[in-house]
């Protein structure tokens, strides 16, 4: 039951060791068969054993870190999980390791804090921590302490049985933050106004997503952090955040998976591989370091290289301050320059990143998905246009209203769509139209983008100081649009995506906004 680390560790520990201080394996099971002594017969030295967590990354390091240390004194670290120690100790296969224990020599059983407090005795320059645990309501302090951090250490084991966290102080930078912007609005310019309301929501949402994601990214170095809040435009910090795809293989697949990454070489080469080849090598589409990186279902390819983006950011520049400049009509000539923008940031810049986030290994999916693509209003939404946004409203608006309902009459949770193949085909079964805006997921989905038009409405009408209410009436029409295609699945296609999408685009940036904050903005930097 030890995991490889700690097997690792105790082959290198009986490997590098002078014969006098190794407990071999025959000394372990000595040490188990009777009550009369835990010591290795072969070492007269020995005083005890260390044992800890052999499942948790963060036990093992510090195991290894402190193994030296503690060997010249007598004691030598064993997993919790070895078969003598639970057997020993009464401990169930499987059940959460809470505590360190010590077993001594001469037969005590130590766990909890007072192991901390006995080991610091060990240890000349930890003395004062032991004389800290005597005085009056220390150990009590120390106890509790010491039983939060082992609660809250982020092994995957330890964080299922935690009970759940409160969820409101990931709230508290949405909260706060708008409010803060909107008071600066009348000392700033309408584009200043803009930019800085849309950084203190983005950097809300990043509060709130690294808020709900926090049990599963510990043990993550800071630099990582400030990357995922100010270098990375997504908002899934669980993956961003988490094991990077090449740290995170098994002593198995770094000896197995070289061997099939070849055989597949060979039979790529003869064009016969097939999908489940590439996915038992690790040749994966999204994996970096391949030659593409691919959408989540096979469906889109971006090229690692990073020449079409650069393409796109040049013709964004080119837009921006070439063309622009040269357009008679002031509302023209702002929507170049928004397209132009939006070419530079979301083409452009945030492909660039997610390159280069793969290249080090960490899981940066794409925020646009070739969006012109679109064959309807639900995949443009769902899968093509903004991912990061998507993200945020599926997990925070549409989820928790769809499962507050509870489940449909099939029994499937409503707050997991179905496939677009399956939806299209319960779609077209249910025979004659049927407009479910009154159904769970319609109520979800409508929600979903009403929150998205009053964002819209803080971002574009209150820097503008008109146009109220537009770009909530464009997402709710978004909404209403998607509606429509579950019950008449026929109209589907880049025609009705067009009309809902794009015609109405003026609602979404109105007049009022192009002249009142993105042409200062332009003439602002130079591009008019």
């Amino acid at each position: 039951m030890n995991s490889e680390i700690t097997e690792i560790t105790e082959t290198t520990e009986e490997r590098s060791q002078p014969p006098d201080r190794v407990c071999s394996a025959a000394a372990h099971e000595m040490a188990g068969r009777g009550n009369e002594t835990l010591a290795p017969q072969t070492n007269h030295s020995f005083r005890g054993w260390i044992l800890y967590d052999g499942d948790c990354r963060s036990c093992t390091a510090s195991a290894r870190r402190f193994d030296r240390t503690f060997r010249r004194r007598g004691f030598l670290f064993l997993p919790l999980q070895t078969n003598w120690v639970m057997k020993r100790l009464d401990l169930e296969p499987g059940a959460p390791l809470e505590e360190m224990r010590v077993l001594t020599s001469d037969g005590r059983d130590i766990g909890g804090a007072d192991v901390v407090i006995f080991l610091a005795r060990q240890i000349w320059w930890a003395w004062p921590f032991a004389a800290l645990a005597r005085l009056p309501g220390m150990h009590k302090l120390l106890d509790r302490g010491y039983r939060w951090i082992a609660a809250h250490r982020g092994c995957d084991h330890i964080v299922r049985n935690l009970p759940p966290r409160r969820r409101w102080p990931g709230w508290i930078a949405l909260i706060v933050c708008p409010p803060l912007a909107l008071l600066a609005r009348n000392q700033i310019a309408p584009w200043q106004s803009m930019w800085l309301m849309a950084g203190a929501i983005f950097l809300g949402c990043k509060w709130l997503t690294f808020w709900s994601a926090r049990r599963q990214i510990v043990h993550v170095r800071l630099a990582r952090v400030l990357a995922y809040f100010f270098l990375w435009p997504g908002m899934d910090a669980e993956k961003f955040l988490g094991r990077s795809a090449r740290k995170n293989s098994t002593a198995l697949s770094r000896q197995v998976l070289p061997g099939l990454a070849g055989e597949v070489r060979v039979a790529r080469e003869r064009g016969s591989v097939s999908r489940a080849a590439e996915e038992l090598s690790g040749n994966m589409p999204n994996r970096a370091g391949s030659l593409w990186f691919g959408a989540a279902d096979g469906s889109e390819r971006m090229p690692a290289l990073p020449f079409p983006s650069i393409g796109k950011t040049l013709l964004g520049v080119f837009l921006l301050f070439g063309v622009a400049r040269f357009v008679d009509q002031a509302l023209l000539a702002g929507w170049i320059g928004m397209i132009g923008l939006v070419l530079i940031l979301h083409f452009g810049l945030f492909h660039l990143l997610v390159i280069g986030w793969r290249a080090v290994g960490l899981d940066a999916g794409s925020i646009m998905e070739a969006p012109l693509r679109s064959k309807s209003v639900s995949e443009f939404w769902g899968r093509r246009w903004n991912a990061a946004f998507n993200r945020l409203a599926l997990d925070f608006v549409f989820r928790p209203l769809a499962r507050r309902h509870g489940k449909g009459r099939s029994g499937r949770d409503p707050a997991t769509p179905l496939p677009p193949a399956t939806a299209e085909a319960t779609t077209r079964s249910r025979g004659s139209p049927t407009f479910h805006f009154s159904s769970r997921t319609g109520i979800a989905t409508l929600a979903a983008f009403l929150v998205s038009g009053l964002i819209h409405e803080l971002v574009i009408s209150l820097p503008a100081r008109a146009g109220y209410g537009l770009p909530t009436a464009y997402f709710l029409l978004q909404g209403i649009g998607i509606l429509t295609e579950r019950a008449l699945p026929q109209i589907r296609g880049q025609i009705f995506t067009i009309v809902i999408i794009a015609v109405p685009a003026f609602w979404l940036f109105h007049p009022p906004f192009v002249r009142n904050v993105i042409l200062p903005f332009m003439k602002a930097i130079g591009a008019l």
